[in-house]
């Protein structure tokens, strides 16, 4: 049985949806073997999985993608808060689709167990990163402090570039160095000076001071393109760009 070495809580509650039993039965085969999974139940399509969906809570989906009646994929985007998902499937062509759903991972069949390992610690490390309590921030002067590891860190407003928000956490890109907190990117934004910070995209927080051009629907800080939602974008250009705008 094949162990995780930061193991601290129950085992991950999976449910397997696949209409081959065959392949459903290998991946419970391998459930059993990491002990910080269990194969709470399975069934063999969508309509199936949403009545055990109806019934109980489950922390991860192993999905097939090609099934009868409902896909996998249609079967996802009707769920409104759905659990981790890793796709399994014989087909390599709806990858970019699972990844827009914001899936874990993408599991090509034949399964081999090594990879098929890969994909449930890096599911172990979403949950656990997603059930964390959220970090408090904590405000100083010209500066916020934030617990990283095992120790606080005091980041100067002055040295982020951006904030990328990552489901339940965010990225704060400074000039030297990234860190990962368990927050959302509205306490975040809340928190944060507004006369520096702008909101350009649903996952994307700037420091105005950083941002050397706008280009199309990019904002470009310090080289990286970053997306520009088109309503934040009139935003940025009348409450921001326009008022500072030097006339000829």
């Amino acid at each position: 049985m094949h162990s995780n070495p930061n193991k601290t809580s129950l085992p991950l509650r999976c449910l397997v949806i696949d209409d081959e039993p065959l392949a459903r039965r290998a991946i419970v085969d391998f459930i059993a073997q990491v002990d910080f999974l269990v194969a709470t139940a399975s069934c063999g399509s969508a309509l199936e999985a949403q009545e055990l969906l109806s019934k109980d809570t489950y922390d991860l989906l192993f999905l097939d993608i090609n099934m009868p009646y409902l896909s996998g994929i249609d079967f996802l985007e009707a769920i409104l808060q759905p659990p981790l998902v890793i796709f399994t499937t014989a087909y390599s062509e709806h990858a970019l689709e699972g990844y827009r759903l914001q899936i874990v991972d993408y599991l090509l069949k034949p399964i081999a167990f090594k990879r098929f390992y890969q994909a449930a610690l890096k599911a172990k490390e979403w949950y656990d990163l997603k059930n964390q309590p959220k970090e408090e921030l904590k405000l100083a002067d010209g500066a916020m402090y934030i617990k990283h590891e095992d120790s606080f860190v005091k980041i100067q407003w002055t040295s982020i570039l951006y904030i990328e928000g990552m489901q339940n956490y965010v990225k704060i890109h400074t000039s030297t160095k990234n860190y990962i907190i368990h927050q959302t990117m509205v306490a975040i934004e809340d928190f944060l000076p507004k006369e520096h910070f702008f909101r350009i995209h649903k996952s994307y927080l700037i420091n105005l001071n950083h941002m050397s051009s706008i280009v199309g629907n990019k904002v470009v800080v310090q080289g990286v393109h970053l997306p520009l939602a088109r309503l934040r974008k009139e935003a940025l250009l009348q409450d921001i760009i326009y008022k500072n705008l030097l006339s000829k």
